[in-house]
């Protein structure tokens, strides 16, 4: 197993201590990993997607053709940086007038892309190449009787013809699967398949709106769960979950939301031994109390 690791912009940015997980699980689990030199913005949702294909497909094609002339597959944590990469794949190589064009485009930067790989997000290569008997023996049952919920990437399950990897998109199962081999008990509740708000929450117009809308999802899981950590497996997700129980908290002048968000790899990291300043270290909502009770 051997992928080309596409950290994305926010994760080494803003929260490297997951890419700092997935660095040291991955490889404790056999997948190999190769940094793919020269990678770009992937291009995220609402730039060059918005205003010019061409652009944006000869983005996708010039990070793509970096793990093509490396021989591997690209592995992507963050939903958009995923879909993004997974749909213009899917764009170019389904297209030969799109697949001459992005040739033309790259031809000027002596890069050529000729779709041999594919674009693979991280709990697909979790469940699927990795497998859930060898995470159960890494993990050796850490978190036996902890609830947990899942919060799915929306960005992986749909458009599902293209992005899709799940057997069952509108009701997906991969990630509670995989947390679930961690030894925890996933619970279940009624905005399971809410986005988290994430998508608006980061920009100032949409973030009032943004907040509420995480409200319900965040009282659904209080409510409805014995949750004590939320699992995600998105920067975004991670970066927004996280935050948001802040500014409600700020915003209500209380300390109603504090759940604990991680990134699954994370947990993962947590339950191997692998050291929390740095596997989980950077949070708003305090995750200590979590850490210290469940993995020492």
């Amino acid at each position: 197993m051997k992928y080309g690791l596409f950290p994305g912009c926010n994760m080494p940015a803003i929260r490297p201590d997951v890419e700092h997980a997935i660095r040291l699980t991955m490889p404790a689990l056999g997948a190999e990993l190769v940094d793919l030199e020269g990678y770009v913005c992937c291009p995220a949702f609402g730039t060059f997607p918005s205003m010019d294909e061409d652009a944006k497909l000869a983005v996708n094609a010039w990070n793509l053709s970096i793990g093509e002339e490396k021989g591997v597959d690209l592995m992507v944590e963050c939903g958009s940086c995923f879909s993004s990469l997974k749909m213009g794949h899917e764009h170019i190589c389904h297209s030969e007038a799109k697949m001459k064009r992005v040739a033309e485009l790259l031809e000027v930067t002596g890069k050529k892309y000729e779709g041999k790989n594919t674009v693979k997000h991280i709990t697909d290569v979790l469940y699927h190449d990795v497998g859930l008997d060898r995470i159960r023996k890494a993990a050796k049952d850490r978190y036996k009787g902890v609830h947990m919920v899942v919060q799915y990437p929306c960005h992986t399950l749909y458009p599902s013809a293209q992005v899709g990897f799940e057997e069952t998109p509108g009701k997906p199962r991969i990630l509670a699967d995989l947390v679930e081999a961690l030894g925890a008990t996933v619970d279940h509740y009624g905005c399971e398949y809410q986005c988290c708000g994430g998508a608006g929450g980061f920009h100032r117009a949409a973030h009032e709106p943004a907040m509420e809308f995480a409200r319900s999802k965040l009282d659904s899981i209080r409510n409805e769960t014995k949750a004590e950590a939320i699992v995600v497996s998105c920067i975004t997700c991670l970066m927004f979950l996280d935050k948001v129980q802040k500014d409600l908290n700020e915003a209500d002048g209380s300390e109603k939301y504090a759940i604990p968000v991680f990134d699954y790899n994370q947990l993962l990291a947590l339950s191997m031994g692998f050291p929390r300043d740095q596997v989980a270290s950077i949070a708003f909502v305090d995750r200590s109390d979590f850490i210290s009770k469940y993995t020492g």
